[in-house]
């Protein structure tokens, strides 16, 4: 599974996030850290996880100082267990000061949503359905939560908005009660789409399901179905569309609406339920007046 993510991407995140926690210098690191004083420091995980961000991490010491040297253990999508060190860095001391706050929070949120995503994809292994995340994100951040969701294994719903069709029940009621009307509008936004365009449409009750498989959506959203409404939906479809289940998706709940036969679980809790892993930079000290560490 590919879990890359662009550099482009990293560096925007990276730049706003500095800006935001020093905008005019590290006043602290610039009054008690000697200037030509280096340090080393481990990246230790005091709980269990899935690592996700490790480039997010070395990039922010990088945006600092490219003379601060990080090496990562581990690949994103690995294992980690508590105690683990999961990265080493080591150069100018006010450097890693400066970039400390900035790289430990961004890569204890992504390892946190990959983490959290493991134990959904977990809980439906064997079921051969696709648990996907949701534009339920923090803003700013969509793109490297998206990668922390497939480094814990799951899926990535559309980007944006500009990326497919996503009729949803605000867009359905402006239509009325409509079945023929709900018809018409699929197929109208179809002669007007690219053929290329996916169609989705999002549906909260059985009797929606007919008239959007007559317009020949693509993927049919059962929205907050009870478990036996979705097992009728799912045979209702009969393979003429994907079948997305959504709408208050938990742990507890997740195994069993698999059970049900839909081909895709989204869970908005991936991104807005994940908590901040626990992992801490300990620093070994300083050197002041040692040898460079760019080399």
């Amino acid at each position: 599974m590919d879990t890359q993510l662009s550099t482009r991407e990293i560096d925007a995140v990276i730049t706003l996030a500095l800006a935001e926690d020093l905008p005019f210098g590290d006043l602290t690191s610039t009054a008690f850290v000697p200037a030509d004083a280096t340090a080393r420091a481990e990246l230790v995980a005091r709980e269990p996880g899935i690592l996700a961000g490790g480039e997010v991490f070395a990039r922010t010491f990088a945006a600092l100082d490219p003379a601060v040297l990080v090496r990562l253990q581990n690949d994103d999508g690995a294992r980690f267990g508590p105690g683990d060190v999961l990265a080493t860095v080591q150069g100018p001391a006010r450097a890693i000061f400066g970039a400390e706050r900035v790289a430990l929070n961004l890569i204890q949120r992504l390892s946190g949503v990959a983490t959290l995503t493991s134990q959904y994809v977990a809980a439906v292994a064997g079921t051969g359905v696709r648990v996907t995340d949701t534009r339920k994100t923090t803003p700013g951040l969509r793109a490297l939560e998206r990668h922390a969701v497939r480094c814990g294994g799951g899926h990535n719903h559309r980007f944006s908005l500009s990326d497919a069709v996503m009729a949803k029940d605000n867009h359905l009621a402006v239509l009325g009660d409509s079945p023929e009307a709900l018809t018409e509008a699929i197929l109208t936004a179809r002669e007007r789409l690219p053929h290329t365009t996916h169609i989705e449409v999002e549906v909260d009750r059985i009797e929606q399901i007919a008239p959007v498989l007559a317009g020949g959506a693509d993927t049919i959203m059962l929205d907050n179905f009870t478990l036996a409404d979705l097992h009728r939906g799912v045979a209702q479809i009969n393979g003429a569309a994907l079948v997305e289940a959504s709408g208050g998706v938990t742990l507890e709940s997740i195994a069993a609406i698999a059970g049900t036969g839909v081909d895709l679980i989204s869970v908005g809790a991936l991104t807005q339920g994940a908590r901040a892993l626990d992992l801490g930079l300990d620093m070994d000290g300083l050197i002041v007046g040692g040898p460079g560490t760019s080399g």
